[in-house]
């Protein structure tokens, strides 16, 4: 990977662990000499993010729509501002520019692009890896709810494993560079699986 995107929240949470979390993947890219790109925004875990990468050496890409340059949050130290004209948009560029993701703890915008990059994944528009660093455990809910989407019938097992998970930014990036795509030998199927087709 030499490009990863980022997607975390634009607030700072309530934990110190969101924070320091968010540094140490910021300073660790950096060191790796991986691309940050990300939302480029400059308050909550965004802007902690771009500043980390920035003050270790590292490159930084923002993306943002003009609404939110518009309320004056928008990063102005980075590498490259992108502005874009939808949110929409600000996701499609984002992926362009990245080969690999990376969530951190966020609320609806962060579960928003979590939810659109493994879709993509799951359907094979991209083979990048996608990691979740679970932060104390603050992912924990979302992964059960993975495991009884599959229990459910709605996820396959193999899709389930698209998802790479740690709570470490090294060793989540270390699991990423190693990671292949699941051998996924079945096809996409929207028919319900329990018997009750109807004709």
């Amino acid at each position: 990977m030499r490009s990863v995107c980022v997607f975390c929240g634009s607030k700072l949470g309530t934990s110190p662990e969101y924070l320091s979390a968010v540094r140490a993947l910021g300073a660790e890219l950096a060191r790796r000499g991986m691309r940050v790109v990300y939302g480029g925004s400059s308050v909550g875990l965004m802007g902690e993010l771009a500043d980390a990468a920035l003050l270790a050496g590292g490159e930084v890409v923002g993306v943002i729509p003009q609404l939110l340059v518009d309320k004056e949050i928008a990063h102005m130290g980075l590498t490259e501002l992108h502005v874009v004209g939808t949110m929409h948009e600000r996701k499609a560029r984002m992926a362009e520019l990245a080969d690999g993701f990376v969530t951190l703890p966020g609320g609806y915008g962060t579960l928003d692009e979590l939810a659109e990059v493994l879709t993509a994944s799951q359907l094979g528009l991209h083979l990048a890896p996608c990691g979740l660093l679970d932060v104390g455990g603050y992912f924990c809910p979302l992964l059960e709810f993975f495991d009884l989407a599959v229990e459910a019938g709605f996820l396959n097992a193999e899709h389930r494993d698209l998802v790479v998970v740690d709570s470490e930014p090294d060793r989540l990036l270390d699991e990423m560079t190693r990671w292949r795509r699941p051998n996924l030998s079945r096809k996409w199927d929207p028919r319900p699986t329990d018997g009750h087709v109807k004709a």
